[in-house]
């Protein structure tokens, strides 16, 4: 059972978190930034600890800030809310490492579902419905045009690594494939250092269930 909780993210997530856990009779500990410390969920907590700073790096996502929160404050579980350290593999670990509960996926989970070329293997062999597509890298011209010309215009071309809608681009047609690709294939290095790209059937008029 958690008997503290430290939640690790701020605003209206924070105070979503936390009035969940008071409920359940789990004491809650807010970090915070020099920005978030007055606004009205931090009066609510528990305990509340400063992280200080202006900006994420300086705060929310700074590892370091964070584990001194937990080993200061006593806390034996984290939650991330989402965004910032919620889809770091290597923070779960260290979480675990540490003897603290993470409240949220294992970190194989996590580097398997931010990887969507391996998450759409995972869904694959779990018989769930995907769209068609390429599911593995494309590493040459040559598989990109064979694959796209399988599939069937318009496509869409996607970092493996892809998130906030960055590293995707739509192709209608052959001509417009190689120089959308060469662009995809920058931005996925630039944005996530992993340039590997797949491609799938583009849906004009999707509906998300």
């Amino acid at each position: 059972m958690i008997k503290k909780l430290l939640i690790a993210n701020r605003g209206e997530i924070a105070a979503r978190i936390q009035k969940t856990a008071q409920r359940l009779g789990i004491k809650t500990v807010v970090v915070v930034s020099d920005v978030d410390k007055r606004l009205p969920y931090v009066d609510a907590a528990d305990e509340v600890y400063l992280l200080g700073g202006n900006k994420p790096a300086d705060s929310y996502l700074n590892q370091d800030k964070i584990f001194a929160a937990l080993q200061e404050t006593g806390a034996d579980a984290l939650h991330p809310g989402f965004g910032f350290l919620s889809e770091n593999a290597g923070f779960v670990d260290k979480l675990t490492k540490k003897g603290i509960t993470f409240v949220g996926p294992h970190s194989k989970s996590i580097l398997a579902m931010g990887d969507k070329i391996e998450s759409k293997r995972l869904a694959e062999k779990a018989k769930v419905s995907t769209v068609p597509g390429f599911v593995g890298e494309l590493e040459d011209d040559a598989t990109a045009k064979q694959e796209a010309k399988r599939i069937g215009y318009p496509i869409i071309l996607k970092a493996a690594a892809g998130g906030g809608g960055k590293g995707m681009r739509v192709v209608r047609s052959e001509e417009e494939l190689l120089p959308s690709l060469e662009r995809v294939i920058s931005e996925a290095i630039s944005s996530f250092s992993d340039g590997r790209v797949f491609l799938e059937k583009y849906i004009e008029s999707p509906r998300h269930i």
